[in-house]
């Protein structure tokens, strides 16, 4: 597989997890089901991220003062050959705010079966009767 196919099949891939946590916001009643599909969202965005960033053949973009200090060709060669960095800085940001965001959640899932004692949407939502 050459590094096109492999990010064709990293972008379905990406596309699949966020078609599948977009049904389950909107078709699961089970509150715990939708944190599952918002999750599988914030993974789509990382692996698109993540694709973006690579490059077939690319090598890690760290700059060495050896490198740096020797001739402009050399330097500009290697910034050729460098993958970007910045999709993958995102990505580590984005997996630390996903696990908070995970670990809120689930705390207010917690509350919410402490009191409604169900994970169910329309249970919880459902409108009392006076």
């Amino acid at each position: 597989m050459n590094g096109s196919e492999v990010q064709f099949w990293s972008f379905v891939t990406a596309a699949l997890l966020m078609i599948i946590g977009i049904y389950a916001i909107i078709f699961m009643d089970n509150i715990i089901k939708k944190i599952i599909g918002v999750m599988l969202i914030g993974d789509g965005v990382n692996l698109v991220l993540i694709t973006e960033g690579f490059k077939p053949g690319g090598i890690v973009p760290i700059i060495s003062e050896k490198l740096y200090n020797q001739s402009p060709g050399i330097f500009q060669e290697f910034a050729d050959q460098a993958s970007y960095s910045l999709p993958f800085a995102l990505v580590l940001t984005n997996i630390v705010i996903g696990a908070s965001t995970l670990a809120v959640l689930l705390g207010i899932t917690i509350k919410l079966y402490q009191h409604y004692n169900s994970l169910s949407v329309h249970e919880i939502f459902k409108e009392e009767k006076i």
